[in-house]
């Protein structure tokens, strides 16, 4: 039936013909955009894990301007150190050479004294950013100071876990009596301007931790008198078979501390002052240092630093060491070989700084080269849930845009059968 009410034809060309618009629309979007999924309408699910990667690859980016400006602090450390430990090695050298040369030390302690405002010059110069690893406030600023760690932090990654939260990850760096040079409290715990605790040839340095009441615990350094194993097997032989860091003469004991130094200890608790931590248990039998509170190393300082030692001041030096330990300086060079153990030990120190800040650059770099690839990898991936394949757009547009053309010749042929009819009215 033919009807000029109602072109059913025309109808269905129409309805073709807007589908074929809808999806050309929808191609003409991805192509235009080079993306198959622009919008939660597209795809839910991949478009909410597009975005949420994309928002961890933005704070990633963040993490890469920070890893940067911690690697420059870092850096600045580094090299602040490298420099105060050849100066360092530098003053070292030039108290090897006062030994035997008398009246001419004055020249030498010029030497010294220019190395020595050096050291201060290379520490105050060692900022970035407002930062100075190499000096800061680390004490409490007292007699004998107590520590107050600061821990310097680089960041270094963000990471989201599978509940979805988020977190930021730090490399910390601590800065305390261990790590600093100068300690700008007052309390002169840093490596340079701390003072000589002095400990005599035939002494050692032990640790005896004691607690009061309900406060922490607390490390206290003592000078002990140590003999070797020859001395020892010269008393006697030992008695107690039974633990090997024991030696026992008699009713005396002797622990072994270090490769060729025997303690003497005991097994009565010392009490300095409540509680004292043993340092050596066997069964129930607890042993401790046998010290006293003038071997207390907070009291044998000598007034001396890196930064503040004078040969010019042998003898005075001497004399305070004597007042200390009898017979311990009988002679300007007895005073010059303590000063360069000393020296040697501060170098330790730098040296284990150093590495500690060498072992952070490492972390840094590192964790730099990481997040760029992780960067680089979660843009891959967004990529695959989100971007359009340009081939196969490009393929459907052109096929598309004939079925469009194909679509208006269905449309006008159907229109045209309507006016077919006027045809028959025409004679």
């Amino acid at each position: 039936m033919t009807s000029i009410l109602t072109n059913t034809a025309a109808m269905a060309a129409l309805q073709t013909l807007r589908s074929i618009d809808r999806n050309m629309e929808t191609t003409q979007a991805r192509v235009s955009s080079g993306m198959r999924v622009q919008t939660a309408a597209d795809n839910a699910a991949y478009w909410s894990i597009a975005t949420t990667m994309r928002s961890d690859n933005h704070a990633l980016s963040t993490i890469q301007d920070a890893l940067g400006l911690g690697a420059a602090k870092v850096d600045t450390a580094y090299t602040a150190m490298e420099s105060a430990i050849d100066t360092v090695m530098e003053i070292k050298s030039k108290i090897v050479a006062a030994y035997g040369v008398g009246a001419n030390r004055g020249k030498i302690q010029e030497e010294i004294t220019q190395l020595q405002q050096q050291l201060k010059s290379i520490s105050e110069s060692a900022t970035f950013s407002g930062e100075n690893w190499l000096q800061d406030y680390v004490s409490d600023g007292g007699t004998n100071a107590a520590e107050k760690p600061v821990t310097k932090q680089v960041v270094a990654s963000f990471t989201r876990t599978a509940s979805g939260e988020v977190a930021v990850k730090t490399v910390d760096y601590t800065l305390d009596s261990g790590t600093v040079l100068f300690d700008l409290s007052g309390g002169n715990i840093g490596i340079l301007d701390s003072s000589v605790r002095f400990v005599a040839e035939n002494e050692t340095a032990v640790t005896v931790t004691t607690k009061t009441g309900t406060l922490a615990s607390v490390d206290k350094s003592y000078a002990a008198t140590f003999l070797t194993e020859s001395q020892l097997a010269a008393l006697g032989t030992d008695a107690n078979a039974a633990d090997a860091r024991i030696y026992q003469v008699g009713a005396t004991s002797y622990m072994k501390v270090a490769e060729g130094q025997w303690v003497q200890v005991t097994t009565t608790d010392p009490n300095l002052p409540t509680v004292t931590t043993p340092v050596h248990q066997q069964g129930a039998t607890k042993y401790y240092f046998v010290v006293t509170a003038g071997n207390n190393l907070d009291n044998r300082k000598l007034g001396i630093s890196v930064t503040n030692l004078d040969i010019n001041k042998l003898a005075d030096v001497a004399t305070q060491m004597n007042g200390m330990v009898a017979g311990s300086a009988p002679d300007n060079e007895a005073v010059l070989d303590m000063m360069e153990r000393f020296l040697d030990k501060q170098l330790q120190g730098m040296t284990s700084a150093a590495s500690s800040l060498g072992s952070i650059q490492k972390r840094i770099d590192l964790q730099e080269s990481f997040v760029a690839s992780l960067t680089d990898v979660i843009d891959k991936g967004v990529g695959r849930l989100v971007d359009a394949d340009m081939n196969e757009e490009s393929t459907r547009l052109k096929a598309l845009q004939t079925q469009q053309q194909l679509g208006i010749q269905s449309l006008q042929i159907a229109n045209t059968n309507a006016e077919n009819i006027l045809q028959l009215f025409r004679q």
